[in-house]
């Protein structure tokens, strides 16, 4: 598919036009997606301004793993005024589904509206943050703090599943606990609800991402899911390096699947079975143009270009001449900038290439 023709589609999704007539929607997402999936299944993390629409076109594109989420968006916001600006994080492409759509609330109101919006939209699946450790989130009650108020999580969940009507799944993500590992009480009430899912990253919100991952619990968790008999699929998450580590994690707490976060900066091959080594810095340089080309047609209306230069730093590192390359690339000011400083590179490249062969 075209860039032109993604741009389109992701265009058609902000004016809230379907993909799919409603009786279409209804008909293709009675089926649990999570089902079909062979295990272990190999997700990838929602992350704020990271893996945005862009970011997950080139991703399923290079390497498409088995279940990917948007970024979280406020279900509050959606209902309550910010509908417009927040309306552009829910599109997608059908090359990216499976997909489900990831909302923060403590309002069951709004989740159950968000859910409903989901559906509408043709998602695979609905997800709930219940693991955010951001301040701002967790003001409004939402994210890691309804580790702190399962009543109300309960009553989200609850509420998600009412606006889908069972036509789609819902799932959790969430942590081990909110100041100290809760896995023996938190995970009971979650599965109660029968989510289709759970992902669990592996530490306390007070951890945040500050300690080695606790993979141990994730193996209690799958315990304790096995032993009361649920259906709920549970996913590990925290400190995974590659798809070998994600494996063998899976193996060893015997989780039905892994999610990857920051394995993929830099890398959207993750998924492609091919090792990151033989991957050529001609061809490294050539998808991060594509990536910021896609990022300007499809966000640079509404989202600051600095979000990209992120992304520089993980793609442009260890070679001759990486910090060099990555300080232009800083300095740059939109794509056509980006490409003149990639092209001046490899051309450079091409010449000292040239030279060594009449030298030899």
């Amino acid at each position: 598919m075209s860039i032109t023709k993604k741009s389109r589609n992701f265009h058609l999704l902000q004016s809230k036009i379907a993909y799919f007539s409603w009786c279409d929607i209804i008909a293709s997402s009675m089926t649990n997606f999570w089902k079909t999936l062979a295990k272990p299944i190999m997700a990838l993390a929602p992350m704020a301004d990271v893996t945005d629409p862009a970011f997950r076109i080139i991703i399923a594109k290079y390497g498409k793993p088995d279940v990917m989420w948007t970024e979280f968006v406020s279900a509050d916001g959606l209902f309550r005024g910010g509908r417009e600006a927040l309306i552009g994080d829910l599109a997608f492409t059908e090359g990216e589904r499976p997909i489900a759509a990831q909302f923060f609330t403590s309002s069951p109101v709004m989740m159950e509206q968000a859910a409903r919006l989901a559906l509408e939209l043709g998602f695979d699946g609905v997800d709930i943050n219940m693991g955010c450790p951001d301040k701002g989130v967790e003001k409004q009650g939402a994210g890691a703090a309804l580790i702190k108020n399962p009543a109300r999580a309960r009553e989200v969940l609850r509420a998600a599943k009412r606006g889908t009507g069972g036509h789609i799944p819902v799932s959790v993500k969430t942590r081990i606990g909110y100041s100290r590992n809760e896995i023996e009480t938190w995970l009971p009430l979650l599965l109660e609800e029968e989510p289709a899912a759970i992902t669990i990253h592996a530490r306390t919100r007070k951890e945040k991402s500050d300690v080695p991952a606790h993979w141990d619990v994730i193996k209690r968790a799958v315990l304790i899911r096995d032993h009361s008999r649920s259906p709920t699929l549970i996913l590990g998450n925290g400190d995974v390096v590659d798809l070998a580590d994600a494996r063998a994690k899976a193996l060893e707490t015997g989780a039905d699947g892994i999610m990857l976060g920051r394995a993929i900066f830099g890398n959207p091959w993750l998924w492609s079975g091919r090792p990151f080594y033989s991957i050529s810095l001609e061809e490294k340089l050539r998808v991060l143009v594509e990536h910021t080309k896609l990022f300007e047609q499809l966000l640079g209306a509404r989202k600051n270009f600095a979000i990209m230069k992120k992304h520089y730093k993980a793609y442009v590192q260890g070679f001759d001449g990486a910090k060099e390359l990555r300080l232009r690339l800083m300095e740059a000011k939109d794509v056509l900038e980006v490409e003149h400083v990639v092209e001046a590179y490899l051309g450079g490249e091409v010449r000292v290439r040239e030279l060594l062969q009449k030298v030899a």
